[in-house]
Parts: C-alpha cells; structure tokens; sequence
C-alpha cells in the first residue's frame, strides 16, 4: 500500500514543507520511522551549516532529513543497501515528490568498502536516522562512518535513534573507531515538542540526538 505523509518546519518566519511516500513493506526502510522527523528538525534549525554544504544521508529510507538538507541548499546524496533496490527505489521517489533532480542515490553496504562507498566525496555532515537499530550493525554503520570522517576530519556526524533497549550501546564501538560524541538536548532545537515536523509520532518514544566527531 503506497502513501504520502506531508511534513512541515518552521522557524523565525520560515517555513518548508515535505512531502514523503511511504510503502508499507516488509523492508522497514519504506517508511518513516519517529526518529527521521527529529533529525530533520535538528537539519532545519541549523540549516546555515547545510546550505552549500556536501551532506551524505545513510541509510536514508524514506529520506525525510536528507530532503530537508536538500530542500536548504545542501549538496545531498542519499544511501541505503546495495542489495534493497526498493529502498533506493524509494528514496528517488522522495527526491521527485519534491522536485529535486541533482540529488544523487547510491547503494551502499555498511562496514563494506565497495567502490561506491570510495567514490563517496568527502562529506561536510552526514547524517543518519534509525541506523542503531539493530545491535549486529553498530560496529558496520560506525566503521562506515569513520572511514567517511577520515576523509574530512572536519565533519560531522549528525544521528538520531530511538531507545528500545538499555543494554544497548556504541561507546565502547566509538573508542575502537577513533571517535567521540556530544548528546544534544533536543529542546534545544524544538524538538522536544509534540508535534515535530508537524507530526505527532516522535512523541511516543524516546529519540536521542547524537553528534559524532573524530577524536
């Protein structure tokens, strides 16, 4: 079953609106999960950094952050698996609901180094929704990451990921890949409203904000 959800942002007079398909699909990447709309806030509210700037969205989905970055005058590429055609099938979809055309999509494949991952340009921030959601991925989606900040030290690691479990956690991945991270109060962002992105999901759970930097 297709569908489309439409997301707003606003902010001192400014405002944009979304809009996404969504596909009701087994392969969980075709829909919008609660802690898109929470990074997408945090991509809005300081969308000064993004403008101009090389944005590489992983595991994007539905790509609702990378469109935002896109739709502020970022220079985005949007990722997901090598081996989910649908899923970047999706993301195209996205791209074209919205009327962007010079959004590149690539398959990649977290903690594989295949030529579409060396081809990647070096990235001013890169962003990445819901990619801790699956423990045996961590250290894939962290060794991604770090080769892709090896690149330009400078970067940034912008992530948002909603808490299923206690047990989980990437500190001890972060010192093996060289790298470190800042948690971000989301009210400091707006995002601790209710209705984030003009959507009331990311107010059913817990979402943490994370920005990951090289050490």
């Amino acid at each position: 079953m297709n569908a489309e959800k439409i997301f707003s942002f606003e902010d001192k007079g400014h405002h944009l609106t979304v809009k996404i398909p969504e596909v009701v699909h087994p392969q969980y990447g075709m829909f919008t999960w609660p802690s898109a709309p929470v990074l997408a806030q945090y991509v809005w509210t300081n969308r000064a950094q993004i403008q101009g700037a090389t944005v590489i969205e992983l595991g994007a989905g539905t790509a609702l952050p990378g469109i935002v970055a896109a739709l502020c005058g970022g220079q985005v590429i949007l990722t997901d698996k090598e081996d989910y055609p649908e899923c970047l099938e999706n993301c195209k979809k996205s791209c074209y609901a919205n009327s962007l055309t010079s959004v590149d999509v690539v398959g990649i494949t977290w903690g594989e180094f295949s030529p579409n991952v060396l081809k990647l340009p070096k990235a001013d921030v890169i962003l990445g929704s819901d990619c801790f959601y699956d423990p045996k991925d961590f250290d894939d989606v962290l060794a991604t990451v770090s080769f892709l900040l090896d690149k330009n030290p400078s970067a940034k690691f912008w992530t948002t990921y909603q808490e299923r479990s206690s047990n989980w956690s990437i500190k001890n991945l972060l010192s093996k890949w060289g790298l470190k991270c800042v948690q971000i109060p989301l009210e400091s962002f707006d995002a601790d409203d209710e209705f984030v992105g003009g959507s009331s999901m990311s107010s059913k759970h817990t979402i943490q904000m994370l920005e990951i930097n090289k050490e």
